[in-house]
């Protein structure tokens, strides 16, 4: 009887009282469940040991109609071209692009889902996430796949980036089949932002 007091009280305490503390619990259980939970068993299930990230950068908004997006500014080589150009280049046409899944890219703040899928599966103009030596996964889209020694290689190019990156911490013309972690599936929007947000609150006190 002792315990079932202490139960109803407990119960009472978190989803009856208004109570900073009552607060402070809940949200306490919430990010626990989610984390040791929900977040495990998504991964589980979609294959994944990351089924769910958050989009932190805008090297994948379109910011207006495809049409707009398709000539927008590349370089292409030396030389600045329209996107369609630059696709042109890696044997993407509009047509194609059309019907990649994300042809309107994403946006900052958006939650993708994510699929563990064998890198062999994986084809041209599906969403790449990979580790890069940066904390966050860089998630752009596949221009171009091949096999070299039985294993497989990505070029990756973020939507609204004019070029390839190249930077100490990321090559993206050559992404090695250990890096993928998966495949985008779909997209919540926006809700990535209560995580940036966090984590940009979090960063003010360092």
């Amino acid at each position: 009887m002792e315990i079932k007091k202490i139960l109803k009280k407990t119960w009472r305490f978190i989803w009856e009282s208004n109570s900073v503390w009552s607060w402070i619990v809940c949200i306490l259980l919430a990010f626990i469940i989610i984390k040791f939970l929900v977040y495990p068993g998504l991964g589980l299930a979609l294959g994944t040991s990351h089924p769910i990230v958050a989009v932190v950068s805008e090297s994948m908004e379109h910011r207006g109609s495809f049409d707009k997006w398709w000539q927008s500014n590349a370089i292409c080589d030396d030389h600045q071209c329209p996107q369609e150009e630059f696709y042109a280049d890696y044997n993407i046409a509009k047509e194609q692009f059309l019907e990649f899944k994300f042809k309107n890219g994403f946006n900052k703040g958006d939650i993708i889902f994510l699929l563990g899928t064998s890198p062999k599966k994986m084809k041209i103009g599906d969403i790449l996430i990979f580790k890069a030596a940066k904390p966050d996964p860089i998630i752009h889209r596949i221009i171009k796949k091949w096999e070299s020694d039985g294993e497989y290689h990505f070029q990756t190019k973020g939507d609204h980036n004019v070029r390839l990156v190249n930077e100490p911490w990321l090559d993206e013309s050559d992404i090695h089949e250990d890096a993928v972690i998966g495949r985008g599936a779909f997209k919540i929007p926006y809700l990535g932002w209560i995580k940036i947000g966090f984590v940009e609150f979090i960063n003010i006190f360092r």
